[in-house]
């Protein structure tokens, strides 16, 4: 018979503040299989863990249960717990009572109780079925494939390759830089682009890992990690295909276009933040230019930031001042983003400079007119409450970074999801940044979000970083959290193969029967197959249809006699 041990957690105030720890750790006591129920201020702790090591020693536990918070950012702790007092780890079961319970019954703490003490007993009774599961390995293949070839991929191919790691990097333009490249001077830190471009470039051009493939596009993948095959197309319609044990996506964003706003694109004279870049980098200075931000951002249906506009207008202001000192420069904003040290110092230096700050309101928007050979511009200042009126020769809009125009098809290929506004989604955004929930592919810079240089360098390094380690070990363990097919009750309908998204499942024949077989490499445990599958013949490890019925079987008891 298992042996099992139940450990509730306050989580603090989380959960004791509403869940009756005390009575559901009584409660379990009760289930069947239950050898020991307790209760830990922080089951996450170094002393909450050392006591269920303890409990598990002493009591010859062989299923431990904790129920605590999520198990997406706690799972793995509790797992390499158990393996510490040896017990296997896919012998543990999570119970999430601070999600699911009390933070949205806060104010219903009897009713928060019970269910708390419903969801301990479909966890015992699912545990009571588990079985230890072994993680199979996969080889690397020790090459790495960069998406993109802009400052976030430079900065991870640079670190790939010195790491002596064979890496192909995809452009699709005939150059590379990125967005950066048609940019003169990086704010806030003034530095000078073209030498931090040439100078990347130079160095990952001296090894003989490096490999460049532009005017090129990703066409196709296929694979699992640390086992990919990426068809790379030029623009000549030319394609070969190169194997890879890891995936770095670094395709970047563009300017958003904002056509019919303010003018633009009607009236001379009213262009976008690279448009100035360019004139500037020619010497094009205005005499009497206007600067305004959130074009397009911060509004419905673009509610973000992108952050570096504030810092990319109070740049250019400088550069304005700097080659024209009597030029006239004002910064129309709805409040400036120029956060960090050195954005601040920047920020102060060009007030004192003369560049002027007005803020206006989204229900004030500033008013332009073609007046003469020039621009009129009209705003009510939010700060000295009135109406100010300028003549002006240029306007800059400060317009936001979107995701570049195919991002859908990237994302089809690789498999990989997007968000509501099409950038590219991570795993966990705090835990996880620069992964994918798909093994073996990471994300880097704007393509995942608007970021600054320095940001976009530092996750070209990370996803480098994270990319590098399975490559230099050679191998990747795959979770065995899969699914299986009964051959005896397969029928070869293909629904499975059908329903599953990561293209993890075929039909083969195997001594003449036709049968579903599943790559594990490949198989990520959505279960969308076991759904699928009219026959039972499916089964996912560790969510199998007897265990998913004990739990259900537990439910209905448990709340038959609680309304007794």
């Amino acid at each position: 018979m298992p042996r099992i041990g139940v450990f509730i957690c306050h989580c603090g105030h989380n959960i004791a503040s509403t869940v009756d720890v005390e009575k559901v750790a009584e409660f379990a006591k009760t289930l069947p299989n239950v050898v020991v129920a307790a209760h830990n201020m922080y089951s996450c702790s170094e002393e909450g863990l050392g006591a269920i090591r303890k409990s598990i020693e002493e009591n010859k536990l062989d299923r431990v249960i904790v129920a605590a918070c999520t198990p997406r950012t706690h799972e793995p702790l509790f797992r390499r717990n158990c393996e510490r007092a040896g017990v296997n780890k896919y012998l543990f079961e999570f119970v999430n009572i601070r999600e699911h319970v009390s933070w949205i019954h806060a104010k219903e703490p009897e009713a928060a109780t019970e269910k708390a003490k419903m969801l301990v007993a479909m966890g015992v009774a699912k545990a009571a079925l588990l079985e230890p599961q072994e993680e199979s390995e996969s080889s690397v293949i020790p090459v790495a494939v960069i998406i993109g070839g802009g400052i976030s991929g430079l900065a991870a191919m640079s670190a790939l390759v010195s790491q002596g790691i064979e890496t192909h990097l995809i452009e699709k333009e005939k150059q590379l830089g990125g967005i950066l490249k048609d940019i003169a001077v990086i704010g806030p830190e003034m530095k000078n682009t073209k030498e931090l471009l040439d100078k990347m470039i130079k160095e990952i051009k001296c090894s003989p890992k490096a490999h460049f493939h532009l005017s090129s596009r990703m066409t196709d993948m296929q694979g699992f990690v640390g086992n990919f095959e990426v068809t790379i197309t030029g623009d000549d319609k030319c394609s070969e295909k190169v194997k890879a044990g890891a995936i770095i996506v670094a395709i970047g964003g563009r300017e958003w276009t904002p056509k019919g706003e303010f003018g633009f694109g009607k009236i001379p004279g009213i262009i976008t933040q690279l448009e100035l870049e360019k004139r500037l980098a020619k010497g094009d200075v205005p005499d009497n230019a206007v600067f305004i931000q959130c074009v397009g951002s911060r509004i419905p249906g673009r509610d973000f930031c992108s952050r570096f506009c504030c810092n990319a207008s109070i740049k250019n202001a400088l550069r304005i001042i700097e080659a024209k000192p009597n030029a006239q420069v004002t910064i129309l904003h709805r409040d400036i983003m120029s956060y960090g040290t050195t954005a601040e110092r920047v920020y102060r230096d060009a007030a004192e400079k003369g560049v002027r700050f007005m803020r206006y309101g989204l229900d004030s928007l500033p008013k332009i007119e073609k007046h003469g050979d020039g621009l009129s511009v009209e705003v009510f200042d939010e700060t000295l409450d009135d109406v100010i009126g300028m003549s002006v020769d240029t306007i800059v809009l400060a317009v936001p970074m979107v995701p570049i125009e195919n991002v859908k098809d990237v994302a089809t290929q690789l498999k990989v999801p997007v968000d509501k506004l099409g950038f590219f989604l991570e795993a966990h955004v705090k835990l996880r940044p620069i992964e994918f929930a798909t093994e073996g592919v990471f994300i880097c810079g704007t393509a995942r979000w608007p970021s600054q240089v320095s940001e976009c360098i530092a996750q070209g390094l990370g996803a480098a970083a994270k990319a590098s380690i399975p490559i230099r070990e050679g191998k990747v363990k795959i979770e065995p959290i899969t699914t299986s097919c009964n051959i005896g009750k397969c029928i070869a309908c293909g629904n499975c193969v059908a329903a599953c998204p990561y293209q993890a499942i075929e039909i083969i024949e195997t001594d003449g029967k036709r049968h579903a077989f599943v790559t594990e490499a490949k198989c990520k445990g959505c279960g969308n197959c076991v759904a699928a599958c009219n026959n039972d013949a499916m089964q996912q490890k560790g969510f199998t249809t007897t265990q998913l019925s004990a739990m259900i079987d537990a439910l209905v008891k448990n709340a038959m006699e609680a309304s007794q």
